[in-house]
């Protein structure tokens, strides 16, 4: 897979290294759930979100699809480009889980090629590519029609590694403690594991 590359930013520096899936990655083909239950990109708790569902793929890659609805257009009948840059960013969010790093987007790049219709299954395939420090560089694309379908989507991005004071100091008091006071200790962690 390959994103578009472009911008000066998102070309890894020349020390950067291969990225590495950490042992305790979820196996290739586990379903990673959603970090938060009212995150708009994975939480089932967000009616008109995306509910984008990601799965660990081979190395550090994912998979992931949403199904557009009628709620994520932009122009009549089809999807609004920031909802796909959404789904672009939750997806190479979801690369996180295989470092096992608390990270955030610093820089994304996007490139439409194809409409997206509402009622559409986009197809997402993404991968760390480099890290070079705290910067996670990474590409994504999004096909329609299948897995293996055209290409409608595609983003470069640098993601930063965070601590999760990052988190606490920034978010909104009331959301922040109500994640750290849930009983469920592993959806409290979960919760400021992956990009927002």
């Amino acid at each position: 897979m390959s994103g578009s590359g472009t911008s000066a930013g998102l070309t890894p520096p020349a020390d950067a290294v291969a990225p590495v899936r950490h042992p305790d990655a979820p196996a290739p083909g586990e379903l990673l759930g959603a970090h938060y239950g009212q995150c708009f990109g994975c939480g089932g708790e967000q009616p008109h979100g995306l509910q984008l569902e990601a799965r660990a793929g081979d190395g550090v890659s994912v998979t992931a699809e949403f199904t557009v609805r009628t709620a994520h257009q932009g122009a009549p009948g089809l999807a609004h480009g920031g909802v796909l840059a959404t789904a672009l960013d939750e997806t190479l969010g979801s690369l996180n889980w295989l470092l096992r790093v608390i990270s955030v987007t610093g820089r994304l790049e996007t490139d439409f090629l194809l409409p997206v219709p509402v009622d559409t299954v986009l197809y997402l395939e993404a991968e760390v590519t480099a890290l070079a420090g705290r910067k996670i560089y990474s590409t994504a694309i999004g096909r329609i029609g299948g897995p293996d379908g055209p290409v409608a989507v595609r983003a470069d991005a640098v993601f930063i590694e965070v601590k999760v004071d990052h988190f606490i100091e920034n978010g909104r008091p009331e959301e922040i403690q109500a994640a750290m006071n849930d009983p469920d200790q592993v959806r409290r962690v979960r919760a400021f594991e992956v990009n927002p």
